[in-house]
């Protein structure tokens, strides 16, 4: 690799990975007691153990929106759980809800302030849920479970785990069209995913920004995944994002590029595995849902370079799925002019998202079954 196609590769990489929301403060755990109240009792199980943390007792935490953590035996550490219910869930007990399962960006948490905003907990005809998906877990079942970064089972933790914990300890309506699922970035990818994947759980799908293209003909996004499982960003974060630094360095412990679905290198096939994940290639399997896709340019690059790279993957999925003749609901706000008064530029961050949200959770709340 030449040295200006490091510059270029390690500009993508630094600029795509990271997001600009800012962690949630904490409190002491009598913060918390002090609304664990009214909240409903969520019991272990599915291999998931509710323990103590220090995301669980923040003072943001209310009745209708907190966070659980959880251990599992599926992926290394604890995980952060942001459950909202809809302001009647306590006041109307035998009524059920459909869910949304909203899938956070990299390297997010599910207890910074974003994922428990007004635009989420506003939709009061839903239970929405934010699983942790880890800084670089990608929403997949890595290939390789024995590096640094120890278990990384993330589809058969949220899969296998989440949902069926979410279904038996809140009234949600278990099934196929009254469940959802979207996300940011790598959540967006995450979203497509799954849906791709489980096909028979969800019939709602959305992408704000999302990593919607994985193949070899889109090698700079896919150089980016590896990036973040490397940890090859190094100090590059601190200059490219407002509130991740790099004393923690969110992608360490580094791992081998073929930690996640093998070999990311296209010789021989033997980069299979991604090409098999791209959700572009997959695209017919999203046949019978709804589809909802939003993206900006950054201003062409000009206000935000990671936009602009990753608007072709959403161009790409949106071109196949018209090739299909499968509907979609399909917003490319370019430099984020026309879109509304939070998003400026059209870039990859929160005021877009936020927008974009404002667009989607109607749309959501009126194709999902309704409660009652």
């Amino acid at each position: 690799m030449t040295p200006s196609v490091k510059r270029v590769v390690s500009a993508l990489v630094a600029a795509v990975l990271l997001s600009i929301t800012a962690p949630a403060a904490h409190a002491t755990p009598a913060a918390d007691a002090a609304h664990a109240l009214s909240r409903p009792a969520l019991t272990d199980g599915f291999g998931l153990t509710q323990v103590t943390s220090a995301a669980g007792s923040a003072p943001t935490n209310t009745d209708t929106n907190f966070v659980i953590t959880v251990k599992s035996a599926e992926v290394r550490g604890e995980q952060n759980i942001r459950i909202i219910l809809p302001e009647d869930y306590a006041t109307h007990p035998g009524k059920r809800y459909p869910v949304l399962y909203f899938l956070h960006g990299s390297p997010d948490d599910p207890s910074m302030p974003f994922y428990g905003n007004a635009a989420l907990t506003g939709a009061s005809g839903m239970i929405t849920v934010v699983p942790d998906g880890g800084n670089r877990g990608w929403y997949a079942n890595w290939l390789n479970q024995n590096t640094a970064a120890g278990a990384a089972n993330w589809e058969n933790f949220h899969i296998n785990q989440v949902i069926p914990f979410i279904d038996a300890n809140l009234r949600t309506i278990a099934t196929k069209q009254a469940r959802a699922i979207a996300g940011i970035s790598m959540g967006g990818f995450g979203a497509f995913h799954y849906a791709q994947r489980h096909p028979e759980l969800f019939s709602q799908v959305g992408s704000l920004s999302g990593d919607l293209e994985l193949g070899a003909n889109q090698m700079a996004m896919r150089l980016v995944v590896v990036a973040s499982l490397t940890n090859a960003t190094g100090a590059l974060c601190a200059s490219t994002s407002g509130t991740v630094g790099c004393d923690g360095d969110a992608y360490a412990p580094g791992v081998d590029s073929d930690a996640l679905f093998g070999t990311p290198y296209p010789v021989f096939n033997a980069d299979w595995r991604w090409n098999e994940a791209d959700p572009v290639a997959n695209a017919a399997k999203l046949r019978g849902m709804g589809i909802h896709i939003y993206i900006g340019n950054g201003d062409g690059g000009n206000h935000d370079v990671r936009e602009w790279w990753l608007e072709s993957g959403s161009v790409h999925m949106k071109a196949a799925l018209d090739s299909l003749n499968i509907p979609v609901h399909y917003e490319n706000y370019g430099n984020g002019a026309d879109w509304g008064e939070y998003c400026k530029g059209g870039g990859h961050e929160a005021g877009c998202w936020y927008q974009d949200l404002l667009d989607l959770m109607p749309r959501l709340q009126s194709s999902l079954t309704p409660a009652a």
